[in-house]
């Protein structure tokens, strides 16, 4: 039976669009969102002919989207054409060398083969190390909203935390099962998929390996888009009310509890519990009173530092680069010190990895024939505060295109047609996101222990927050898993409250 309360999601990303689908059968949902329209940073930007996903190019773990839509009565097949991308990526190499990370096994063996015997020897045992975590991540981070270690301790016994290796970091385990620097560059490069270090997070994250190669790397046939518009559609079916095109100035509270939002216009919206997409640092900066205890809360949320930002290219390229897939690294040739240089000392990289996605090698829709549409992206540290970031856009442009005309992309400059760019201030003008973050917090074992901002406020009884920079983490899974995770936790937290309400009348 529908419950008469009322729930307001602040911003539609895949977040809050997801928290919106799993609640809409038994709330009445409400999305305010900013921009013109649904996605977040799943969005789209066209022209000349070629098309571009602006956000994640990447799709992994396409079971939980399929576990949203049943969750909400419906077949994901209905909806999306979603299929595997072979090899999942390829490696460049400053030496000439080139790696594809595929999930055939027989092919991935032997693409290790190319660089180390003995590394190809040692694969197996590695993919059961990554297989192991993924399964306790599956147990836990993946089942249910965790705030910290007690809750982990409620799950798992002290056996399977053991097995976490909570005392190594990534590289650490990496290390353990390959010599080939070309070998451990490729697996440690995955914790860039949610922003992070290799040196700092945790070895648990070496699952994602297991996300790469066990589950394999899909894409979804008219562009990552069409996610957006699937959700969207299920949604309107839903009846939740779609307010796009207005900002929330504020979040109305009394107490210990949120009681609406006023927006940009002056209107005022009532609600009975509040669901934050704006990540928990901006709202707590931008839409929170100026309380005392939100200043503590800010303080204790210090420990949850931005991920790595982004300069992004989109480029309608007039030619075809036959020698790169679908998904493309152009690695540093010092992988140490470019991490320690973005993540330590806060600083432009000398020499970036840098990331090219094709889209249309999968989809001719997305660029006219016998051209290419290219996403580039290379990361750079979070803004300080109040830092402009348009005074590197050229110079790091340029740097950029050296690089990849070094490693191979002849004259790449001279085949751009189209170009459209986003720097750190524009991402975080888009999305509010932390100093222009792209991936929510870094997963940091000595600064955060590898957990995110829990999704219940400590504030506010009825405040939850959902999207990267809270459990589990970010990336399009992780973000979509977290709307899901959340919506558990509210229809936890409210069904007690019923019951109690229940025994309290019965008692009377």
């Amino acid at each position: 039976m529908k419950s008469n309360k009322k729930v307001i999601v602040i911003g539609g990303g895949l977040a809050g669009m997801s928290t919106a689908m799993r609640l809409a059968d038994q709330y009445d949902v409400t999305i305010v969102e900013k921009g013109e329209r649904l996605g977040g940073k799943l969005n789209k930007r066209s022209g000349k002919g070629y098309s571009f996903d602006t956000g994640p190019s990447i799709l992994t773990m396409p079971w939980v989207l399929e576990k949203l839509f049943a969750s909400a009565g419906r077949n994901l097949e209905d909806y999306l054409t979603i299929s595997r991308v072979e090899p999942g990526w390829r490696a460049f190499y400053e030496d000439g060398k080139t790696l594809d990370m595929s999930a055939d096994l027989p092919t991935m063996l032997e693409e290790l083969r190319k660089v180390s015997e003995s590394d190809a020897k040692n694969f197996l045992q590695y993919l059961q190390y990554t297989s192991k975590m993924y399964d306790l991540c599956m147990k836990s981070f993946y089942n249910k909203s965790i705030s910290g270690i007690q809750d982990l301790r409620s799950i798992h016994d002290v056996r399977e935390l053991l097995q976490m290796d909570p005392l190594k970091t990534m590289d650490q385990s990496t290390k353990k099962y390959f010599k080939s620097k070309h070998v451990q560059q490729l697996f440690n490069f995955l914790i860039m998929y949610i922003g992070s270090s290799p040196y700092h997070a945790p070895a648990i994250l070496s699952q994602l390996a297991h996300v790469q190669l066990g589950i394999g790397v899909y894409y979804v046939q008219g562009g990552m888009y069409e996610i957006a518009r699937a959700m969207e559609k299920v949604l309107k079916e839903k009846n939740v009310n779609l307010i796009l095109e207005t900002k929330v100035s504020r979040i109305m509270t009394s107490g210990r509890r949120t009681t609406g939002i006023i927006t940009d216009q002056g209107k005022r919206i009532d609600a009975d519990i509040i669901v934050s997409n704006l990540e928990a640092i901006p709202c707590y900066e931008t839409l929170l009173p100026k309380e005392r205890k939100n200043e503590v809360a800010l303080e204790d949320l210090q420990k949850f530092q931005p991920t790595v930002s982004g300069l992004v290219l989109l480029l309608g390229i007039n030619r075809k680069y036959e020698q790169l897939a679908h998904h493309n690294f152009f690695f540093s040739n010092d992988p140490k010190k470019e991490f320690d240089q973005i993540f330590n000392k806060k600083q432009l990289a000398d020499d970036p990895t840098v990331y090219i996605g094709i889209s249309s090698k999968s989809d001719h829709t997305q660029a006219p024939e016998g051209k290419e549409n290219f996403f580039i992206l290379t990361h750079v540290p979070p803004l300080k505060k109040g830092e402009d970031w348009s005074i590197y856009r050229d110079q790091y442009r340029e740097n950029v295109f050296s690089k990849l005309e070094r490693m191979g992309l002849d004259d790449i400059r001279e085949h751009i047609e189209f170009e459209h760019q986003f720097i750190p201030n524009d991402i975080q003008e888009l999305y509010g996101s932390n100093g222009g973050s792209i991936y929510g917090v870094v997963t940091d074992r000595k600064l955060n222990g590898g957990f995110k901002i829990p999704n219940q406020s400590k504030e506010y009884d009825n405040l939850y927050f959902v999207g990267g920079s809270t459990h589990p983490g970010g990336g399009v899974p992780m973000v979509t898993l977290s709307g899901q995770l959340t919506a558990d936790l509210i229809e936890e937290i409210e069904g007690l409250k019923d019951q109690d309400q229940d025994q309290d009348q019965h008692a009377g």
